[in-house]
């Protein structure tokens, strides 16, 4: 699920506010993570975008 803002957030401290408030409903719904990947798949797509890393 993704999150939108149907609005303009006025001051940082609002936005802190409410991306604690989002995280915490995530967390409280034990969202899981579907990696697609292996880290043999990760360290070729990090190499891809970074090359300076040592493989």
């Amino acid at each position: 699920m993704g999150q939108c803002l149907n609005r303009r957030v006025s001051d940082i401290e609002t936005m802190k506010k409410e991306v604690e408030a989002w995280q915490n409903h995530r967390n409280n719904r034990d969202a899981k993570i579907n990696w697609q990947f292996t880290c043999d798949n990760t360290q070729i797509k990090l190499l891809r975008l970074y090359s300076s890393i040592n493989v």
